[in-house]
């Protein structure tokens, strides 16, 4: 069971809770790290019927309340998806540390040693909503990369984190990490996210990740350094040389195999010379998927069964079986579509013109861009770094999936025999 005095604090005695506990993590050895989460990873599984549980009365609540497909779809917890969570854990005890790598370093002239050094954050914040498995995921990653976190998991999966949470402080104190190390914040509602935003001095770094509103609220009211997560107006262009085959497979990947994560494609475009030989083919296999098309004029002609895009179709990440469909001149045509609406997530072209991607890759401001792939390739797993903490859609420090050594910092450790400066 978990220790009732830490469930039982203050927001300010978690918060010193936490910082004291990020001193002891800043110290702890891999072994005792990686114990941590196999611990954490076998206490996933065998408590798996009551997450399941849990998880069912969160999903009961969102249905009630007119939760949208896709966010639930994002909430639920299977046993698979259990299993997945946990393995993804193991998958983290197998990366390298980042704490105490040397990033760069040299021997000066007059015989110091100077070595710039991955050290943890210390403190990481995390708000985030109906995404129980980012509880484990941003846990895991934060105590491999030596930091404390605090945790506020959004009402819709207050359930579900709850258990989470327990089984996690339980796995911790079994190996003797202390498990204010990993601690939730849900119990005092909102007011547990504004002082998250608001604990300058207890936490180092805040990660939103959930809707635009929710990632911009952050921003805008918190006094803790951001990184920005998540959002994904995600585009595909099709150039004019495109292959037909290629470009089925790859949309059609990019929007089905699972709508409702934030690197799913949201807006096709596809130059005017290729509208016609392209279009009825990969907008066919979406509709044979479910898919709603809200399409701009000219791929309506060509293509009918489509409904009218909106303006407001191109500024929507939909989370659903939804894409919005527009024709384009040329590329500068696309990449300034791109320009306007995207939110730096991910973008991807479709084309056999090397310039043309090269162009593209050079020109497209976002955090990755991709040539003749499916944008569902943005995960911290598919890139090699296991479980994410997010997609991180700004440019300073961290930019695209976020992995270990993302959370950590550098500092610079001096060795000397008694120099001094003249």
């Amino acid at each position: 069971m978990v220790d009732s005095a830490v469930t039982a604090l203050s927001i300010d005695d978690k918060l010193r809770a936490a910082r004291a506990a990020s001193r002891t993590l800043a110290t702890a050895t891999t072994v005792q790290k990686n114990a941590a989460l196999e611990a954490i990873a076998a206490g996933v599984v065998a408590n798996a019927d009551r997450i399941v549980e849990a998880n069912a009365l969160d999903l009961k609540r969102g249905q009630e309340n007119g939760m949208t497909v896709g966010l639930q779809d994002r909430l639920r917890l299977t046993a698979e998806r259990i299993d997945q969570l946990s393995a993804a854990v193991l998958e983290i005890v197998e990366l390298a540390d980042p704490v105490g790598t040397v990033v760069r370093g040299s021997v000066l002239p007059n015989g110091l040693s100077v070595a710039q050094t991955r050290v943890p954050f210390g403190v990481i914040g995390a708000i985030y909503e109906a995404r129980p498995n980012v509880t484990i995921d941003i846990a895991a990653l934060a105590l491999k990369s030596g930091n404390a976190v605090m945790l506020r998991g959004g009402s819709a999966a207050e359930d579900s984190n709850r258990v989470l949470v327990g089984v996690i402080q339980s796995a911790l104190s079994s190996v003797n990490i202390d498990p204010a190390s990993v601690q939730t914040v849900d119990e005092f509602g909102r007011d547990g996210a504004k002082a998250l935003m608001q604990a300058r001095g207890f936490v180092d770094v805040l990660i939103p990740r959930g809707s635009a509103q929710l990632i911009q609220t952050v921003v805008n009211e918190s006094t803790v350094p951001v990184i920005e997560t998540g959002a994904g107006i995600v585009h595909i262009f099709l150039d004019e040389s495109a292959d037909e085959a290629t470009a089925v497979e790859i949309v059609h990947n990019a929007k089905v195999q699972r709508p409702s994560v934030c690197n799913a494609l949201e807006t096709l475009l596809v130059h005017e010379s290729a509208a016609e030989r392209l279009i009825p083919a990969v907008l066919a296999r979406l509709a044979d998927s479910g898919v709603t098309i809200h399409a701009d004029a000219r791929t309506r002609e060509l293509f009918p069964s489509a409904e009218a895009a909106t303006d407001e179709s191109w500024a929507t990440e939909n989370l659903s079986l939804d894409v919005a469909v527009r024709v384009v001149a040329d590329l500068d045509a696309a990449i300034q579509h791109i320009d306007t609406y995207s939110t730096k997530h991910t973008e991807s072209i479709i084309t056999n013109n090397l310039a043309n991607a090269d162009r593209f890759l050079a020109e497209v401001d976002s955090a990755v861009v991709m040539v003749n792939a499916s944008t569902r390739f943005t995960d911290g797993a598919e890139f090699g770094f296991g479980a994410e903490v997010g997609i991180s859609t700004q440019k300073l420090h961290a930019r695209g999936p976020m992995g270990l050594p993302e959370l950590t910092s550098t500092k610079w450790v001096v060795r000397g025999s008694g120099q001094v400066r003249g």
